[in-house]
């Protein structure tokens, strides 16, 4: 018999033996009733409470008393950064080595003298090219500064006559004047620029004297400033 047919059993009691109801003994069991019902049902409520706990902690492989894990993204290989190494500088071109004596010019650019010497050139498929002629600087120490070389591009570098000449277009601190070698037995050697004439200063190759170095004084002819013409005479005055 339940609680609720106990009630009931007090009520039909109650009924029969008096025309009054018993309400101390309907009060009493209805009060317990409640209670006995409000237990069962805290109680259902925290078993079930408890069981999810349990399903979630054994879904989430959670140990009791610890957070449940955050999904986090699967960790990324980063490759190490490799160090910027500085870059090696190309190795520096050594200036051309004078072949025989060095001509000095007698023009100074402060402590450097400008001096004129011949060198040693290669120009593919013209064997027959094999000197050029240097305008550099030469300074208090002996150290040399090329500043232009020209030289034949084709036929001979030692067929007579005039070859290539220089003229300084860069207008650096240390103008080159114009330069040049002719190849005979030139005594003299003079340019025309507007309609003047002027005399070359010439130096004579040490290992080949038909090979007659020239350049014109800066006084003279400004570098740079082109010839309109140029001619080269002998001992005796004869045009070569």
């Amino acid at each position: 018999m339940n609680e609720l047919d106990r009630l009931r059993d007090a009520m039909r009691a109650t009924e029969r033996s008096a025309p009054t109801l018993d309400l101390v003994a309907v009060i009493r069991e209805g009060r317990r009733l409640r209670t006995r019902r409000r237990i069962a049902g805290v109680g259902v409520a925290t078993l079930a409470t408890a069981l999810a706990a349990i399903v979630v902690m054994v879904a989430v492989g959670a140990r009791p008393g610890e957070p449940p894990p955050v999904d986090r993204p699967p960790p990324v290989a980063v490759s190490p950064t490799p160090k910027s190494e500085e870059p090696t500088p190309p190795p520096s071109t050594p200036p051309p080595k004078p072949l025989g004596r060095i001509v000095d010019s007698g023009v100074r650019h402060g402590a450097d003298q400008r001096v004129y010497y011949v060198v040693q050139v290669s120009v593919p498929g013209q064997p027959r090219v094999s000197i050029g002629l240097a305008a550099g600087r030469r300074a208090p120490d002996g150290t040399l500064t090329t500043d232009i070389l020209v030289n034949d591009v084709e036929g001979a570098d030692r067929s007579p006559g005039f070859h290539q000449i220089g003229y300084d277009e860069r207008s650096a601190a240390a103008p080159v004047p114009a330069f040049g070698y002719f190849v005979g037995p030139a005594q003299r050697i003079v340019g025309t620029v507007d309609g003047r004439q002027v005399d070359a200063r010439l130096a004579r190759w040490s290992l080949d004297k038909q090979v007659v170095i020239f350049w014109f004084e800066p006084a003279e002819l400004t570098p740079g400033q082109r010839l309109d013409g140029i001619i080269a005479r002998d001992g005796s005055g004869r045009r070569l």
